[in-house]
């Protein structure tokens, strides 16, 4: 049998490792920065000194961050965004995608034919926000998670894969035994989707951990404010209450100056932390629920 790793081929796949790597370099290079100087003395990142290592290893920056009373409560508010807007994203997904997939639902063509023209088309952002004001969420925790709810691509890959990966006999069978359509959800095709709201349920978390457009538009409590905006208050708008924070010798302008700095790459890592150890224990459902869910009809 005539090989297939010709000389072409091994071009072709040497030029793709090149790219991939250069792709890696790119990709690393800030986050390796980032880390380094997160742990770095603060005088050195503001000198420019620190590139790849960490110069000076300290742990400032850290204590900054957790002794910034606002971070602690950003933190709880996005986490808190974070859990029950996923909850709430996959029980409307779930109840919705399901009947779509149902081919005796006759309004399933209808129904989904409207789902997907608001992934082109919206009213906005100022009928949107109109919307919101005149449900009395203006200002409230809902407003940072009804908007945003369910997403449409989320929607048509989980009833592709309701489609795919759930028999049609499965369903027969369970009514034959006297199942209803919603205990035949509950009971059987909730415990066989394990892989497709794995997949979803790390989309909608990224989204609320990272969402910072609802909470500038829809809120102006300081108690309310997710994680996200006191990084933005940091890194664009540069400041911090040296007030609010607590054992940190921020007397002298320089050092004060210096650790602010220094706090901006600290929170990154704490802000990103999170989601960085969640992947891993949904990876390997990810390629799986993706694949079954990949092909719209």
């Amino acid at each position: 049998m005539k090989s297939l790793d010709t000389r072409g081929d091994r071009l072709f796949m040497t030029a793709v490792d090149a790219l991939l790597l250069v792709a890696l370099v790119v990709t690393l290079f800030p986050i390796l920065y980032i880390v380094s100087a997160s742990f770095s003395a603060p005088s050195a990142v503001t000198s420019g000194k620190v590139w790849l290592w960490p110069v000076d290893v300290g742990i400032s920056g850290y204590k900054a961050v957790f002794g910034y009373n606002g971070i602690w409560l950003g933190f709880a508010n996005t986490l808190y965004y974070t859990v029950v807007g996923t909850l709430i994203s996959l029980a409307l997904t779930t109840l919705a995608a399901y009947p779509l997939s149902r081919p005796d639902f006759r309004a399933a063509k209808p129904l989904m034919m409207l789902f997907t023209f608001t992934m082109f088309f919206s009213g906005g952002l100022i009928p949107t926000y109109l919307l919101v004001n005149q449900l009395g969420l203006y200002d409230s925790r809902m407003a940072v998670i009804l908007p945003s709810a369910l997403a449409v691509y989320n929607l048509i890959i989980t009833r592709t894969f309701f489609q795919s990966g759930i028999p049609r006999e499965l369903l027969e069978a369970a009514k034959l035994d006297g199942c209803s359509d919603f205990a035949f959800l509950l009971r059987i095709a909730l415990p066989l989707s394990g892989a497709i709201l794995a997949v979803n349920g790390l989309f909608y978390a990224i989204g609320y951990w990272n969402n910072i457009q609802s909470a500038l538009i829809y809120l102006k409590s300081n108690d309310k404010m997710p994680l996200q905006m006191i990084l933005r208050a940091i890194l664009i708008q540069n400041q911090v209450d040296p007030s609010l924070m607590a054992n940190v010798d921020t007397k002298a302008m320089a050092e004060r100056a210096n650790l602010r700095e220094q706090l901006k790459y600290a929170l990154i890592v704490v802000s990103s932390l999170p989601v960085i150890l969640l992947y891993p224990f949904v990876q390997r459902y990810f390629v799986r629920g993706i694949m079954i869910g990949s092909i719209k009809g």
